[in-house]
Protein backbone atom coordinates (compact mmCIF):
# COMPACT_ATOMS: atom_id res chain seq x y z
CA UNK A 1 0.00 0.00 0.00
CA UNK A 2 0.98 3.46 -0.51
CA UNK A 3 0.41 6.18 1.96
CA UNK A 4 -0.18 9.94 1.59
CA UNK A 5 1.38 12.10 4.30
CA UNK A 6 -1.31 15.15 4.37
CA UNK A 7 0.58 17.90 6.60
CA UNK A 8 -1.89 21.02 5.52
CA UNK A 9 -6.06 20.73 4.85
CA UNK A 10 -4.91 23.23 2.01
CA UNK A 11 -2.40 20.88 0.62
CA UNK A 12 -4.05 18.05 -1.27
CA UNK A 13 -2.79 15.07 -3.58
CA UNK A 14 -4.46 16.34 -6.23
CA UNK A 15 -3.71 14.56 -9.58
CA UNK A 16 -1.55 12.40 -7.65
CA UNK A 17 -4.70 10.34 -6.61
CA UNK A 18 -5.69 10.02 -10.26
CA UNK A 19 -2.43 8.52 -11.00
CA UNK A 20 -2.15 6.03 -8.00
CA UNK A 21 -5.80 4.91 -9.01
CA UNK A 22 -4.42 3.97 -12.42
CA UNK A 23 -1.69 2.42 -11.59
CA UNK A 24 -3.88 -0.22 -9.52
CA UNK A 25 -1.84 -0.04 -6.62
CA UNK A 26 -4.11 0.64 -3.21
CA UNK A 27 -3.45 3.48 -1.17
CA UNK A 28 -4.66 5.94 1.43
CA UNK A 29 -4.08 9.53 2.78
CA UNK A 30 -3.00 10.04 6.81
CA UNK A 31 -4.08 13.52 7.89
CA UNK A 32 -1.18 14.23 9.75
CA UNK A 33 -2.21 17.56 10.67
CA UNK A 34 -5.30 15.54 12.56
CA UNK A 35 -3.11 13.25 14.98
CA UNK A 36 -3.75 10.40 13.04
CA UNK A 37 -1.09 7.42 14.18
CA UNK A 38 1.30 6.77 11.90
CA UNK A 39 1.27 2.79 10.38
CA UNK A 40 4.59 0.67 10.19
CA UNK A 41 6.58 1.78 7.40
CA UNK A 42 8.11 -1.27 6.84
CA UNK A 43 4.67 -2.53 5.91
CA UNK A 44 3.93 0.16 3.05
CA UNK A 45 5.07 -0.09 -0.08
CA UNK A 46 5.90 3.70 -0.63
CA UNK A 47 5.15 6.94 1.19
CA UNK A 48 4.22 10.59 -0.30
CA UNK A 49 4.67 13.77 1.68
CA UNK A 50 2.83 16.76 0.74
CA UNK A 51 3.66 19.86 1.36
CA UNK A 52 2.29 22.73 3.65
CA UNK A 53 1.94 26.64 4.40
CA UNK A 54 4.52 25.60 7.69
CA UNK A 55 7.85 25.49 7.42
CA UNK A 56 10.21 22.54 9.11
CA UNK A 57 10.79 24.46 12.47
CA UNK A 58 7.73 25.17 13.05
CA UNK A 59 7.18 22.36 15.31
CA UNK A 60 5.39 24.41 18.47
CA UNK A 61 3.07 25.57 16.16
CA UNK A 62 2.10 22.50 14.73
CA UNK A 63 3.59 19.82 16.57
CA UNK A 64 2.04 16.80 13.97
CA UNK A 65 5.56 18.16 12.20
CA UNK A 66 7.89 16.55 14.64
CA UNK A 67 6.18 13.28 14.28
CA UNK A 68 6.00 13.43 10.71
CA UNK A 69 9.99 13.95 10.43
CA UNK A 70 10.31 11.10 12.69
CA UNK A 71 8.64 9.04 10.83
CA UNK A 72 10.55 9.87 7.78
CA UNK A 73 13.77 8.77 9.59
CA UNK A 74 12.25 5.48 10.62
CA UNK A 75 11.17 5.06 7.08
CA UNK A 76 14.79 5.40 6.00
CA UNK A 77 15.68 3.28 7.80
CA UNK A 78 13.22 0.59 7.19
CA UNK A 79 14.04 1.49 3.44
CA UNK A 80 10.85 2.35 2.13
CA UNK A 81 10.73 4.59 -0.76
CA UNK A 82 10.28 7.91 0.09
CA UNK A 83 9.20 10.77 -2.13
CA UNK A 84 8.85 14.16 -0.60
CA UNK A 85 6.92 17.32 -2.07
CA UNK A 86 7.69 20.89 -1.29
CA UNK A 87 7.38 21.12 2.58
CA UNK A 88 7.79 17.26 2.36
CA UNK A 89 11.15 17.33 0.87
CA UNK A 90 12.27 20.18 2.70
CA UNK A 91 11.39 17.49 5.99
CA UNK A 92 13.09 15.27 4.25
CA UNK A 93 16.08 17.19 4.09
CA UNK A 94 16.10 18.03 7.80
CA UNK A 95 15.48 14.52 8.71
CA UNK A 96 18.41 13.27 7.09
CA UNK A 97 20.63 16.06 8.04
CA UNK A 98 20.33 18.59 5.22
CA UNK A 99 19.75 22.11 5.93
CA UNK A 100 16.02 24.07 5.37
CA UNK A 101 16.44 28.00 5.19
CA UNK A 102 13.42 29.75 6.28
CA UNK A 103 12.62 32.28 4.69
CA UNK A 104 14.91 31.52 2.16
CA UNK A 105 16.30 33.80 -1.12
CA UNK A 106 15.62 31.00 -3.48
CA UNK A 107 11.91 31.67 -3.12
CA UNK A 108 9.45 30.50 -6.52
CA UNK A 109 6.04 31.39 -7.23
CA UNK A 110 3.66 29.86 -10.02
CA UNK A 111 4.78 28.45 -13.35
CA UNK A 112 8.88 27.96 -13.27
CA UNK A 113 11.28 26.09 -15.26
CA UNK A 114 13.30 23.05 -13.64
CA UNK A 115 16.84 22.02 -15.23
CA UNK A 116 17.85 18.13 -15.14
CA UNK A 117 21.59 17.96 -14.28
CA UNK A 118 23.93 15.07 -15.47
CA UNK A 119 23.08 13.01 -12.73
CA UNK A 120 18.98 13.52 -13.04
CA UNK A 121 18.98 12.89 -16.75
CA UNK A 122 19.72 9.28 -15.39
CA UNK A 123 17.76 8.66 -13.14
CA UNK A 124 14.50 6.45 -13.40
CA UNK A 125 12.54 9.68 -11.52
CA UNK A 126 13.16 11.47 -14.69
CA UNK A 127 12.58 9.45 -17.41
CA UNK A 128 10.44 10.61 -20.20
CA UNK A 129 10.55 14.07 -18.43
CA UNK A 130 11.23 16.89 -21.09
CA UNK A 131 14.55 18.93 -19.82
CA UNK A 132 14.07 21.97 -19.09
CA UNK A 133 10.75 20.82 -17.62
CA UNK A 134 7.61 22.93 -16.36
CA UNK A 135 6.21 22.98 -12.68
CA UNK A 136 4.50 24.68 -10.42
CA UNK A 137 5.89 26.43 -7.56
CA UNK A 138 5.01 28.29 -4.40
CA UNK A 139 7.74 27.70 -1.70
CA UNK A 140 9.32 30.78 0.40
CA UNK A 141 12.12 28.08 1.99
CA UNK A 142 14.26 26.24 0.83
CA UNK A 143 16.46 22.87 1.32
CA UNK A 144 20.23 21.86 0.53
CA UNK A 145 21.15 18.07 -0.57
CA UNK A 146 21.66 16.34 2.70
CA UNK A 147 24.59 14.22 3.31
CA UNK A 148 24.92 11.30 0.88
CA UNK A 149 22.36 12.69 -1.22
CA UNK A 150 22.50 13.17 -5.22
CA UNK A 151 21.60 16.65 -6.63
CA UNK A 152 19.45 15.55 -9.77
CA UNK A 153 17.70 19.08 -10.71
CA UNK A 154 17.97 22.83 -10.56
CA UNK A 155 16.16 26.27 -11.37
CA UNK A 156 17.38 29.38 -11.94
CA UNK A 157 16.31 30.89 -9.09
CA UNK A 158 16.97 27.53 -6.60
CA UNK A 159 20.14 25.57 -6.59
CA UNK A 160 18.30 22.24 -5.43
CA UNK A 161 15.48 21.03 -6.69
CA UNK A 162 15.76 17.82 -6.68
CA UNK A 163 17.75 15.40 -4.57
CA UNK A 164 17.92 11.30 -4.21
CA UNK A 165 19.22 9.25 -1.23
CA UNK A 166 20.24 5.88 -1.24
CA UNK A 167 17.45 3.92 -2.24
CA UNK A 168 14.30 5.16 -3.46
CA UNK A 169 14.32 8.43 -1.50
CA UNK A 170 13.27 11.55 -3.31
CA UNK A 171 13.02 14.75 -1.98
CA UNK A 172 11.44 17.67 -4.75
CA UNK A 173 11.30 21.47 -3.98
CA UNK A 174 8.45 21.72 -6.55
CA UNK A 175 4.54 20.74 -6.63
CA UNK A 176 4.42 17.98 -9.52
CA UNK A 177 0.28 16.97 -8.09
CA UNK A 178 -1.39 19.85 -7.95
CA UNK A 179 -4.50 20.66 -10.39
CA UNK A 180 -6.91 23.58 -11.37
CA UNK A 181 -8.53 23.39 -8.02
CA UNK A 182 -5.52 23.37 -6.24
CA UNK A 183 -4.18 26.26 -7.45
CA UNK A 184 -7.42 28.10 -7.68
CA UNK A 185 -7.25 27.99 -4.18
CA UNK A 186 -3.93 29.12 -3.60
CA UNK A 187 -4.39 32.05 -5.72
CA UNK A 188 -7.28 33.09 -3.74
CA UNK A 189 -5.35 33.07 -0.53
CA UNK A 190 -3.86 36.12 -2.20
CA UNK A 191 -5.90 39.61 -2.23
CA UNK A 192 -6.10 40.51 -4.99
CA UNK A 193 -5.39 37.39 -6.32
CA UNK A 194 -1.95 36.46 -7.52
CA UNK A 195 -2.40 35.26 -11.21
CA UNK A 196 -1.20 32.01 -10.34
CA UNK A 197 -4.08 29.87 -11.77
CA UNK A 198 -3.82 32.12 -15.44
CA UNK A 199 -0.42 30.97 -15.86
CA UNK A 200 -1.23 27.75 -14.71
CA UNK A 201 -3.47 27.26 -17.19
CA UNK A 202 -1.63 28.70 -20.09
CA UNK A 203 0.67 25.88 -18.94
CA UNK A 204 -1.28 23.08 -18.32
CA UNK A 205 -0.64 20.51 -20.91
CA UNK A 206 3.57 20.90 -20.39
CA UNK A 207 2.66 20.90 -16.44
CA UNK A 208 0.47 17.43 -16.59
CA UNK A 209 3.00 15.80 -18.95
CA UNK A 210 6.49 16.12 -16.52
CA UNK A 211 5.07 16.57 -13.18
CA UNK A 212 2.41 12.61 -13.89
CA UNK A 213 5.37 11.47 -15.67
CA UNK A 214 7.59 12.27 -12.80
CA UNK A 215 4.96 10.55 -10.24
CA UNK A 216 4.07 7.65 -12.11
CA UNK A 217 7.36 6.93 -12.44
CA UNK A 218 7.95 7.23 -8.57
CA UNK A 219 5.14 4.76 -8.31
CA UNK A 220 6.55 2.02 -10.52
CA UNK A 221 10.17 2.99 -8.60
CA UNK A 222 8.61 2.32 -5.73
CA UNK A 223 6.38 -0.89 -6.52
CA UNK A 224 9.69 -2.32 -8.25
CA UNK A 225 11.99 -1.52 -4.86
CA UNK A 226 9.83 -3.49 -2.47
CA UNK A 227 9.59 -6.66 -5.16
CA UNK A 228 13.57 -7.08 -5.41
Amino acid sequence: MFLIVQNDPLCPAGGLVHILENSGHPYRCLYAYGGEPFPDPATLTGIIVLGGEMGVHDTDEHPHLARVIDFIRASISAGTPLLGICLGGQLLSHAAGGVVSSPSPHTEMGICGVDVNAEGSVDPLFAGVPNPFVTFQLHNDSFTVPPGGTLLASSAACPAQAFRLPGCVYGVQFHPEVDRAIVDDWDGLFSPRAGYLSGFIAAEADFNAASHAILANFISLAATTRLS
